[in-house]
Formats: C-alpha cells, sequence, structure tokens
C-alpha cells in the first residue's frame, strides 16, 4: 500500500478534515488529491522530486502531502516558524526547486545568499487551476522514500530523515492499535502538521481509520475548547505543556466528549501525569518517539499506563538497551535506547557518515538513555545529545550558539535548558563579552529573532567573564545550569526574561 491510498476505500460521504474555512469529506479530499496531483505533473513534476510544503495546519496542508506524493514526489514539510535563510538551507540541501505555501513566502535574499535560483512557489489556489494533462500514475515501491523530515542537528545544521510509505503506515497501524482508535473518533489536530508526531498521530492515524480530522489552523487555548465542544472532538492530542493549560484553565464539562486524551513530543512526568488523570477521570496516554521512526516507538496503553515512564513498545517495533559496545542490557540497567523495525527511517539525506553512526550493531541508535523495569515498561533517563525540548520543539544548543557567536563582541557563548513548568524545558543563553566591550542582551535577541526561528530564541540571558571548562577546553555545562538555578531562585535582574 502507497501513503496517498490511505484515501482508498473510504466512505466518500464521511466527513474527513474540518477547519476554520472548510469541510471536507472523503469523496471531496479524494477529488482535491487528484487534481492536485495532475496539475503538479503538468507542471513538470518528476518521479522522486522533492517539493517542499510550507504552511500553518489547514485542509489544505494534507491535501498537498497526499498530492504530491500520488504524483510520485516525495513531500517535505517545513517548520513555518523557519526564517528564510533556514529555508533556503533546506531546499538547497535537499535540492528543491518546487515550493508549495499558503501565503507567499519572501525568499529571494536567502536564496541568492544561498547560491540557489530556479525555486518556483506555488499557492494552493494555483493548484486548484485547470490544466490539459492525464494522470500519469508512477511506478514505485513501498520501501520507496515518500517524505523527508527535517530535524535539527547536533552541528549546527539540520538533517533530513528519509522515510518510506511502509515506515509511515505500519507505524500508524501499530500506534492506532496499541492506543484503541475507531473509525468515529473525531481527532482534534492542534499540533503543527510539519512535525513527524502531530503528522502521524493526528492525521495519518485519522486517515488511515476513516475517522474525522478536526483541524486547529493557529494554536489558541481558548479556539481549541470550542472546536472541542462545537465538533465533539472523542481524541485530544497535545504535548505535556498543553495538558497542564488544560488542567489549570479548562472546564471539565467543555470537555465531556473527550474519551482519551493522548500526549508526547516531551516527557509527560509523574506528577503532571497523575495529577491530570486525576482531574479528567479519563485515560491520559503518552509515550515516545523520534522523526526518524516514523515517530512512535512506545507508548502507554489503555488500562496498562506507569506515568513516568514512557510506555511499552508497540507491534513490530523492538527496542533494546545497549551499552557503547553494542551489547544488550538486562532489565533495570541504564543505556543507550536503541530501535529497529519497519517503521526505522532509510537514512539521513546526503548523510552518509551520520547514517552509519545511527546504525550500528544492527539497531538504530537514539542517542537517549533509559532502561526496562521489570515489567516491561521504558524509562527515559537523559540524553545523549544536548536537545532541549521546549513545548515539543527540539531545540538543539550548538546551533543557537553559533548564531550568537555571529554577534560582534561575542567571544564566547553556551546554550543550556533549565525547568519551565508551561513548557517543559526553557533555552537560556550565557555569553562571554571580548575584552573591553560591551552587549546588549535586548540588541541580541533582537539580532537573533532574525536568523532562527522564534522558538529557538532563549528565555534567559546571563553575562559571564569566562565559561568553566574542562581540561579539554569542553564548556561544563552541568555547572551552568547549577548557576542558571540558582540565579532564577534569586531572582535576580541578569535571570529576568527580556
Amino acid at each position: 500500500m502507497f501513503y496517498d491510498e490511505l484515501l482508498k476505500g473510504k466512505a466518500p460521504g464521511r466527513l474527513a478534515l474540518v477547519d476554520q474555512e472548510e469541510e471536507l469529506t472523503y469523496g471531496e479530499l479524494e477529488a482535491k488529491v487528484d487534481r492536485w496531483a495532475a496539475f503538479l505533473q503538468a507542471k513538470g513534476l518528476q518521479q522522486g522530486q522533492r517539493v517542499a510544503l510550507v504552511s500553518r495546519n489547514c485542509n489544505g496542508f494534507v491535501a498537498a502531502y497526499l498530492a504530491v506524493i500520488r504524483a510520485g514526489g516525495v513531500i517535505v514539510p517545513l517548520n513555518f516558524q523557519l526564517v528564510p535563510r533556514e529555508i533556503a538551507y533546506i531546499l538547497k540541501d535537499a535540492g528543491i526547486s518546487l515550493l508549495i505555501s499558503r501565503r507567499p513566502l519572501e525568499l529571494g535574499e536567502a536564496l541568492e545568499e544561498a547560491g540557489i535560483s530556479g525555486v518556483r512557489q506555488f499557492l494552493y489556489e494555483d493548484l486548484d487551476e485547470p490544466v490539459e494533462w492525464t494522470f500519469q500514475p508512477p511506478e514505485r515501491r513501498e520501501e520507496e522514500n515518500c517524505t523527508i523530515i527535517y530535524t535539527s542537528g547536533t552541528t549546527g545544521h539540520p538533517k533530513g530523515a528519509m522515510l518510506s510509505h511502509r515506515n509511515l503506515l505500519t507505524n500508524a497501524r501499530a500506534y492506532c492499535e496499541a492506543v484503541g482508535l475507531l473509525p468515529e473518533d473525531r481527532i482534534l489536530c492542534l499540533l503543527p502538521m510539519y512535525h513527524c508526531y502531530g503528522w502521524t498521530v493526528c492525521v495519518t492515524s485519522g486517515l488511515l481509520l476513516g475517522a474525522r480530522i478536526v483541524i486547529q489552523t493557529s494554536y489558541n487555548f481558548k479556539t481549541a475548547l470550542r472546536l472541542v465542544v462545537r465538533q465533539q472532538v472523542s481524541i485530544f492530542v497535545g504535548v505535556p505543556a498543553v495538558m497542564e493549560l488544560l488542567l489549570n484553565g479548562a472546564p471539565l464539562p467543555d470537555l465531556s466528549s473527550v474519551r482519551a486524551f493522548i500526549c508526547g513530543g516531551a516527557v509527560l512526568g509523574k506528577e503532571l501525569g497523575e495529577r491530570f488523570a486525576a482531574w479528567s477521570r479519563r485515560p491520559l496516554l503518552d509515550g515516545y518517539g523520534l522523526s526518524e521512526t516514523s515517530p512512535v516507538v512506545s507508548f502507554n496503553r489503555p488500562g496498562k499506563t506507569r506515568f513516568g515512564t514512557i510506555g511499552i513498545p508497540i507491534r513490530d517495533v523492538e527496542v533494546a538497551i545497549l551499552d557503547p559496545q553494542g551489547q544488550e542490557l538486562p532489565p533495570g540497567e541504564t543505556g543507550e535506547i536503541a530501535v529497529r523495525g519497519p517503521n526505522v527511517m532509510l537514512g539521513y539525506l546526503n548523510q552518509e557518515k551520520a547514517t552509519e553512526r545511527a546504525f550500528r550493531y544492527g539497531w538504530f541508535h537514539t542517542e537517549d538513555v533509559g532502561f526496562f523495569d521489570q515489567e516491561g515498561f521504558l524509562h527515559l533517563v537523559d540524553r545523549l545529545k544536548d536537545l532541549i525540548i521546549s513545548s515539543g520543539e527540539n531545540i538543539y544548543p550548538r546551533e543557537v550558539e553559533q548564531v550568537l557567536l555571529q554577534y560582534p563582541g561575542v567571544a564566547a557563548a553556551a546554550v543550556i535548558g533549565y525547568p519551565d513548568p508551561l513548557r517543559g524545558q526553557s533555552a537560556a543563553a550565557w555569553v562571554v563579552p571580548e575584552a573591553g566591550t560591551a552587549v546588549d542582551l535586548r540588541a541580541l535577541r533582537r539580532y537573533l529573532l532574525d536568523r532562527i526561528a522564534p522558538y529557538k530564541i532563549p528565555k534567559k540571558y546571563f553575562l559571564a567573564r569566562e565559561l568553566p571548562r574542562t581540561g579539554l577546553g569542553k564548556v561544563r555545562k552541568n555547572v551552568l545550569q547549577e548557576e542558571t538555578l540558582k540565579l532564577l531562585e534569586k531572582n535576580r535582574t541578569a535571570g529576568r526574561a527580556l
């Protein structure tokens, strides 16, 4: 089965997508995907050609995603929060010359700086233009790449995880089975569709079952609650920060239609999980995954949930805890979490060495540290990489540090994560000015806003004469984290958000 065939066999009059502008039945969505796929072929889309998609959540996002794949292309969804230079980097890395968006993007200067020319943009309304073209079904295999998900890398540049039709579909099937989704469900999609978690858990799973997907175009807490009531949402999917907002500000009667809450993107935590479940009196299911695994690896189950863990592996997904030599460790012993199964990516685009590092000893290495308990529940302990997860978004410190170091007068910089009750984590920047130079932290923050996505911008800023380092010169970030917490507790001026 190919990914775009998710729509096949569904009742044509059944509602598929509902956003703030229109409703689409499965029959209408199928027809739109056919039209848009024919348009793309008429405009020259070739087999295997990569196409970028930049948009907020909407019905058009779903139709464009499916149309590119139906036409034989490879869809590359991008975070709409990226600034032009970040988009240009991905377009160049993936060799993309065709971009679909909801609104026109001003990329000219960034593309010129990146040495890129010939990028064509199409808006959703352009795809509806009639064309004189007979659709040509592409020849393809289920194991072929159909989407590329870009994830920020520890090197400061994002890497493209190549996923196949088989990766996406087997993962969605196993997820639906694990959490007990039904064709009658109405799934709220307030998570960004460009993110692998939101796309698989909200969209792919819904289309697979023939369920109704209720799309929130732009996030607003009160709007989400109104959608739940108006559409009688039965499956509410969010990140821990959203669950905290519900717990603290949602009238429970407004959520009476919800039969289960799904949480991911960051660690839920035992305390929040228990408080939320006691308040809602309905299942709260959380799990673990990565873009490279399509993304779901493990999940807590209805009637078999243990808060503080990340559940048990879903069907057909194997998980092992490995020592540095690649040997499997027994329950209770901590090591690197490794995964294998039909959900694991084909590899990183243009990153042969990174792919080789990720696939060792017959496993995909997650660079996350954890252990299995005696009952088979997986526990996430720490990360081998310097990842900060803030409201479900991944922030890689080195990427932010490289931009900080480009600011005039900055001699050294380090970015660390600290606990944030709303976001899970937030980033803090430590900056060392050059000798005899004063760094204006407010101006520094404005500088970052023009160069990296807003969610990557540190929330706190600290000045230091020097950074603590090991004998080999590596920054001792554990020392900075401890010092950050001390300063925040004292509520010093240097620790206030700008």
